[in-house]
């Protein structure tokens, strides 16, 4: 991927269009939690490239699959920092963009950069949404970390089968160990809780009980199509 640094010369011709379809995985930070786990579920993976966790929405059970999205792409779940920003990236204290990305080569997206050159409001409001995110993936880690330091973190195996006959195991996810939360000395938990993680755990283990829901909304789709 070749990066540029966002400068108001070089693209100020440059318009934002729309984002292509959600993902069905999507990192999302810890702020993010709680409106995820409001429509689907929250898990750890590990980045194929570092072997990194990192925590994300689950919307769908395999790749270009979006079950919460409809058919005219509009949606009722929340939309992660990660994907609002497609296409734009920090590089130390700039932006910088992908020129590459299709929604910087929209003939009808919104401007980038009003005629003075100022930032407009499109580019303002992806300038807070990388703000949001950078901070947020710092805290994010940190919660990681400390989970897998009281070693919290365990892994699970999803077997789903679906009235197609088709079946599906989705493997090298994590979650947090509910019984290892129980089993916290009163120390460590009282800790958890004053540093809010102990929330977010928690956050995590009850967006489980959206699997079973995205796994009827998919058979619905399923019967819809015959």
């Amino acid at each position: 991927m070749d990066l540029e640094i966002l400068n108001s010369e070089a693209h100020r011709d440059l318009r934002l269009g729309k984002n292509s379809r959600t993902p069905h995985f999507v990192q999302i930070v810890a702020a993010e939690f709680a409106p995820a786990a409001a429509t689907c579920p929250i898990l750890i993976a590990k980045d194929g490239d570092s072997g990194k966790f990192y925590v994300g929405a689950m919307f769908g059970f395999k790749a270009g699959e979006n079950l919460l999205e409809a058919a005219d792409g509009t949606s009722d779940a929340f939309r992660p920092l990660d994907f609002e920003r497609q296409g734009f990236y920090i590089v130390g204290d700039d932006i910088a963009i992908d020129p590459a990305n299709p929604r910087l080569n929209a003939a009808n997206g919104e401007p980038l950069f009003e005629e003075g050159g100022q930032p407009s409001d499109a580019l303002r409001t992806m300038q807070r949404v990388l703000g949001q995110l950078n901070a947020g993936v710092a805290l994010t880690d940190t919660f990681i970390a400390t989970m897998m330091a009281q070693k919290l973190i365990e892994p699970i195996d999803i077997s789903l089968s679906f009235d197609d006959g088709e079946t599906l195991s989705l493997e090298g996810l994590y979650t947090v160990s509910l019984d290892g939360l129980h089993d916290l000395d009163d120390a460590a938990a009282l800790d958890l809780f004053r540093r809010g993680y102990l929330q977010l755990a928690y956050c995590m283990a009850g967006s489980l009980r959206q699997v079973p829901v995205l796994a009827r909304r998919r058979n619905r789709q399923l019967s819809a199509a015959f």
